[in-house]
Parts: C-alpha cells; sequence; structure tokens
C-alpha cells in the first residue's frame, strides 16, 4: 500500500463485516464497536507490516480475533442480550438469498430449520466453547477457508478442521435436541 490514506480507504470497506463477526464474538453491540476500533486502530498502526496483493480482509480478521482473544476473553461476559439486532436479521435474511429462496428448490434441512427460531439458532451457536464457535463463525458464517483461518487463529490446519467438525457436531446435538422438543424427530442419540 502507497500511503496510510490508501490503506484506509481499501480497510474500510470490511467494516461493516467485521463489526458482524465482532458482534457474534462479543455479544454486546458496545463491545463490538469497540473491538472493531481497535481493529482499526492496530491496523493502520501496523499498515507497514501489510504485504500488497495478499488478503487484506484475513489479515484484517487476524486483528479482530487475537484482538478478542486477548482483551474480550479476560473480561467478565455481561448478560445476554435477549432481543436480535438487526444485524442478525439482515444476515440471515442474506444467508438465506432472501425471499426468492423460500421457493426454490429447498433441502430437508433447510425445511426443518424453518420450524426453529433465530434465537435459538443463535443460542445454540452462542452455546459451543469459544474455541469451536470462532471456527464455525469464521468458516460458515463469514466464508474463509481452512487456511484463512488457520492465518486468522493462528493454529494447525488441522487443528482448525477438528475445531470445525467438533463445533459442528456440537452445534447438530443442540438443534436436534430443540427438534425433540418440538417433536420434529423422534428422540435418539445423535452419534459423538
Amino acid at each position: 500500500m502507497a500511503d496510510k490514506a490508501h490503506f484506509a480507504e481499501q480497510a474500510m470497506v470490511y467494516m461493516g463485516s467485521l463489526y458482524s463477526a465482532a458482534l457474534r464474538m462479543t455479544r454486546n453491540p458496545a463491545d463490538a464497536e469497540d473491538l472493531v476500533q481497535e481493529t482499526y486502530l492496530k491496523a493502520y498502526r501496523a499498515f507497514d507490516s501489510f504485504q500488497e496483493g495478499t488478503n487484506l480482509k484475513s489479515w484484517l480478521y487476524k486483528i479482530l480475533t487475537n484482538t478478542f482473544i486477548n482483551t474480550y476473553r479476560s473480561k467478565r461476559r455481561r448478560p445476554a442480550m435477549t432481543e436480535l439486532d438487526d444485524v442478525e436479521d439482515l444476515y440471515l435474511y442474506h444467508r438465506l438469498g432472501g425471499l426468492e429462496a423460500a421457493a426454490a428448490n429447498r433441502s430437508a434441512e433447510d425445511l426443518v430449520l424453518d420450524h426453529f427460531t433465530e434465537a435459538e439458532v443463535k443460542a445454540a451457536v452462542e452455546s459451543l466453547p469459544e474455541q469451536f464457535r470462532l471456527a464455525v463463525l469464521l468458516a460458515d458464517v463469514e466464508g474463509f477457508s481452512y487456511k484463512e483461518i488457520a492465518e486468522i487463529l493462528d493454529v494447525p490446519i488441522g487443528t482448525v478442521m477438528s475445531r470445525l467438525h467438533r463445533g459442528r457436531r456440537a452445534l447438530q446435538k443442540a438443534l436436534h435436541t430443540f427438534g425433540e422438543e418440538r417433536r420434529l424427530s423422534a428422540p435418539a442419540d445423535v452419534p459423538s
């Protein structure tokens, strides 16, 4: 990057997605804003270490994730929010592909998920242990590759794959429990 102004212009493109990720990590809008602000401050200060031609988004997510791990993990959690934010609603709308996806070819999983509220899915994700939750969010929500997640979390790719597998399995168990409560499936053991 030629100068800090050009770097800032390029980095600001990712503010919305960084905020969404920060909100899912911190579970608190004020903390998410602080986390994003601190991420941009660190990135701006360290822009000389960014190698032009590499993945800027991945670099920013690495800073965001490391800042979260180093700063917010040690803080006591605040009481859980009871209202869903518009950001989560917009994310789910885009993730489902908008209204046209409702009439499109939908899988059996999509039809079953229609019976779950956003709050239940969000609670299932939030119930995951932090290391699994971060891996699942980075892969399944943010769309990062295993390699990118490994770089962001500073762990081997095998660890990413393991955390994703275990996180997705735990998420499956939590959603299966909700399904049993709604009588969407017969009580059965979900393999571990």
